[in-house]
C-alpha cells in the first residue's frame, strides 16, 4: 500500500506530496483547493526505474525504457496499492492512468531513464530525503 512521506517543502503555489511503497513513488502537486495539477508515478527499481508524467494541461510523458511488462500491468498494480491514497488523488491518478494505458503508444518519451529531482532522491541508507 502507498504511504505518504511527510515533511516536504511546498512548491508555491502548489503543495507537493509524496506517496511510496516498494514498487511505486507517486509525486503529486496540488493546488490550494486540492486540484491535482501534476503528477509523476515512478515505478520499477534502480536503473530500470520509469515514470509516467502527467500535467494538468493534458500532457503525458513517459521517462525510461518501456521494458517487457505490459503497460496494463502498471494500472493493475497501481489499483492494488491505491486504496490508502486520499480519494481525490486516487481518483485523478487512476483516471489518468487509464487514459495513459489507452494511448501509451502515442505518448512521447522524454528521456531514456527517469531522473529524480534532488528532493526526490533516496538516501544511501534506504530512507528518503525529505526537504
Amino acid at each position: 500500500m502507498l504511504h505518504e512521506i511527510v515533511g516536504l517543502a511546498d512548491e508555491p503555489p502548489a503543495k507537493r506530496r509524496w506517496f511510496h511503497d516498494e514498487y511505486f513513488d507517486l509525486f503529486v502537486w496540488q493546488a490550494l483547493n486540492g486540484d491535482v495539477l501534476h503528477f509523476q508515478l515512478c515505478y520499477g527499481t534502480g536503473s530500470s526505474e520509469q515514470a509516467v508524467i502527467w500535467h494538468r494541461e493534458g500532457q503525458f510523458f513517459h521517462d525510461g525504457d518501456w521494458g517487457e511488462e505490459p503497460i496494463e500491468m502498471l494500472l493493475e498494480r497501481f489499483e492494488a496499492v491505491a486504496p490508502t491514497l486520499p480519494k481525490p488523488i486516487r481518483h485523478v491518478v487512476g483516471m489518468r492512468l487509464q487514459e495513459f494505458v489507452g494511448r501509451a503508444e502515442s505518448v512521447p518519451s522524454r528521456r531514456q531513464s527517469f531522473r529524480r529531482a534532488s528532493w526526490q532522491k533516496r538516501l544511501r541508507s534506504g530512507t528518503r530525503k525529505v526537504s
